[in-house]
């Protein structure tokens, strides 16, 4: 049976994104289940992998910063998507952050956030859907061999970044202006944490494969096997050829 993943998602937008959520997981070979904040039957023992969707702002006292006005939270998702998180490591389950599933995974592991990480970075504010934002990727990360590419278009909607990383992560890839684009776990459980949206560019084969990454991982944490090797072994796999 096709790896089962519980994809977290906004009750403001989660009917329009879950379907996309759900496309991308299925192109990836295993099949998605939404999870929302005030939902009772979450269960962790019922999935291979976690997707932590994006959405509103994380609350920043959940990693000691201060609280400001103007800012769009929702805490009972916080609540959520933290438990699932500390939950899925418990577990060993795989886990693929998105934008604010990115943000979540770096705080959780004991990170921190820029509130207004266009203050900080000198890079192009740019809000859209469509892939206009350049990053740049480690040529060396797990990121990189999924993506077969150093260097990447995305979109961009968010207004938070990571700032000090999470206990075991590193930095997959960055803007411009050196903003962090993308984390990533250097031993079980995979994990990957990026800050843009593949669910809306499920058109282009590098962000399909993130989803590769995560059920690949899936599928070796349901026969105990090592997460991400298997997600190495997928990246290697693919018939794509490395640019350069």
């Amino acid at each position: 049976m096709k790896p089962l993943i519980g994809v977290t998602v906004s009750r403001r937008s989660g009917w329009r994104i879950f379907p996309l959520m759900w496309l991308s997981v299925a192109l990836a070979g295993g099949r998605a289940t939404c999870w929302q904040a005030g939902d009772d039957d979450i269960d962790l023992d019922a999935v291979d992998g976690v997707v932590i969707g994006g959405g509103d702002d994380i609350a920043p006292t959940l990693y000691g910063g201060e609280l400001r006005l103007g800012v769009r939270l929702d805490p009972e998702r916080d609540a959520l998507e933290s438990g699932v998180l500390r939950g899925a490591f418990e577990r060993g389950l795989p886990v693929l952050g998105i934008c604010r599933g990115s943000q979540m995974l770096n705080v959780v592991l004991g990170g921190t956030l820029h509130q207004d990480a266009y203050r900080v970075y000198d890079s192009r504010h740019i809000r859209t859907i469509l892939p206009r934002k350049r990053v740049s990727i480690g040529r060396d990360t797990l990121l990189a061999h999924s993506a077969k590419t150093e260097c990447l278009y995305v979109n961009a909607l968010h207004s938070q970044a990571v700032d000090r990383l999470g206990e075991g992560l590193r930095v997959a890839a960055r803007d411009e202006g050196g903003m962090i684009q993308a984390i990533e776990r250097l031993s079980d459980p995979f994990a990957l944490g990026v800050q843009w949206h593949p669910e809306h560019l499920f058109y282009r084969r590098a962000h399909r494969r993130l989803f590769r990454s995560l059920v690949a991982a899936a599928r070796a944490g349901r026969t105990q096997t090592a997460q991400v090797a298997a997600a190495e072994q997928e990246a290697a796999a693919a018939a794509d050829v490395w640019p350069g």
